[in-house]
C-alpha cells in the first residue's frame, strides 16, 4: 500500500484536502467557495448535522485552502466533548486568539479555530465563547462544529452563519465507495455497494469503515454476502417473511424465526427492530399508510428496550401488535367487498 503508515485507514486515507474533493455537498461547498474568493468576508462559522456527513472534514478543508501547507500553525483544533469546561475557553481559546493576532502575512488577516462537538459544551462555557468570539472577530474565526444547534446558545448562533448538513446522497456515497475499492485494487459489486450505504444511513465515515473491513474478508472482489458478514445484517428477505408471518396471523412461526435471526447473527433488541423498521419500508405489498402506522408501533417498542425493558418479552409483543393489525387488514378488506 503506496499510503504512510499513519494513514493505513482508509477514512483518513481519503479524507478530502480541498473543497472540490468533497463528497455530496455541493450547495454548501459552493457557499463556502464564495468566501474563500475573499477570506476577509468570511464570517464564524456554525456546521451541523448528523455524525459522518462531512462537518469536520469541511472544515480542515478550509484550514487547507486558506494556509496551505503550513494551515497546523495558523489553526487550533479542539473537541469540546474532551475539553468542555470554562478553563479550556478561558485558557487555550483565548490565548491562541491573542497570539494569532501577529505574523500571518499575506492576505490572511486571521487564525482558525475550530471547535468539534461544540453542543458538548458545559453552558457557563459557551457563555465565555460567546464573548470571546466578539472580542477576538479581528484576530480569528471561529468554525463550530455541532450535531443539535439547539444545544448552542443563541447569542453564539446569532454570530454566525449556520449550515445545515443533510445524510450524505445515496449515489454520491455509492460512486465514492466504489471509487476507493478501485484505487485499493478491489472490486465493489454495485450490490454490495448500495447494501453499504443502507446499512450507513448517510453516515459517510462508517460506510468507508464498513468497506476497509470487508475488504479484510476476501481478496479482489467485496460482493453482496461478504458485506452481510462484515455489518452483521440478516438476510432482508429473512426479515421480511418474519414480518409478513405476522401480519398474516403466525405468531408463532413468526416469533420462530424472529428467535433463528437473533441466534444466527447474534442481534440484540434494539438491532433486530432496527432492520425491521428499514425492511418495512421496502415492502410493495404494503400502503404508506400501512407503513406509518407499524413505524408508530415499532417507534413505541423501540422506546421500550431503550428504557430497559426485556427484549425477548418486548420483541414478541411487537410481532403480537403486528399480527392484530394485520387482523385488522383482513377485516377491512372483508368489509369493503
Amino acid at each position: 500500500m503506496a499510503a504512510s503508515e499513519e494513514a493505513l485507514m482508509w477514512v483518513e486515507k481519503y479524507r478530502p484536502k480541498t473543497l472540490d474533493e468533497v463528497v455530496g455537498l455541493k450547495d454548501i461547498v459552493e457557499s463556502l467557495k464564495a468566501f474563500m474568493r475573499n477570506p476577509k468576508t468570511m464570517p464564524h462559522l456554525m456546521f451541523a448535522g448528523v455524525p459522518g456527513t462531512g462537518k469536520t472534514t469541511l472544515a480542515l478543508a478550509i484550514a487547507h485552502t486558506l494556509y496551505g501547507a503550513n494551515w497546523k500553525s495558523f489553526t487550533l483544533e479542539l473537541n469540546a466533548s474532551d475539553e468542555r469546561g470554562i478553563d479550556t475557553v478561558r485558557d487555550r481559546i483565548k490565548d491562541f486568539s491573542r497570539y494569532s493576532r501577529t505574523g500571518f502575512g499575506g492576505d490572511i488577516p486571521f487564525a482558525l479555530i475550530i471547535l468539534d462537538e461544540c453542543d458538548q459544551m458545559t453552558g457557563p462555557a459557551q457563555t465565555a465563547l460567546r464573548r470571546i468570539m466578539e472580542v477576538g472577530s479581528r484576530t480569528s474565526r471561529f468554525i463550530l462544529i455541532c450535531n443539535q444547534s439547539s444545544k448552542i446558545i443563541e447569542p453564539i448562533q446569532s454570530r454566525c452563519a449556520i449550515f445545515r448538513f443533510s445524510r450524505v446522497e445515496k449515489q454520491a456515497m455509492k460512486d465514492h465507495l466504489i471509487c476507493i475499492a478501485k484505487n485499493e485494487g478491489y472490486t465493489l459489486v454495485p450490490e454490495a455497494a448500495e447494501r453499504i450505504v443502507d446499512f450507513s444511513e448517510g453516515d459517510l465515515r462508517h460506510a468507508i469503515n464498513s468497506l476497509q473491513t470487508a475488504s479484510a474478508y476476501k481478496e479482489g472482489v467485496i460482493d453482496e454476502k461478504t458485506v452481510a458478514l462484515v455489518i452483521g445484517e440478516a438476510s432482508p428477505m429473512l426479515v421480511q417473511k418474519m414480518i409478513r408471518k405476522a401480519l398474516y396471523g403466525d405468531f408463532m412461526e413468526a416469533r420462530k424465526t424472529m428467535y433463528d435471526i437473533m441466534g444466527s447473527f447474534g442481534f440484540s433488541g434494539t438491532e433486530i427492530i432496527r432492520q425491521i423498521q428499514r425492511e418495512i419500508f421496502k415492502m410493495s405489498d404494503l400502503t404508506p399508510t400501512q407503513k406509518a402506522e407499524l413505524s408508530g408501533v415499532i417507534g413505541e417498542y423501540d422506546f421500550r428496550l431503550t428504557e430497559g425493558a426485556n427484549s425477548d418479552i418486548q420483541l414478541s409483543a411487537l410481532l403480537a401488535q403486528f399480527a392484530k393489525f394485520g387482523k385488522g387488514i383482513e377485516e377491512n378488506y372483508a368489509e369493503a367487498k
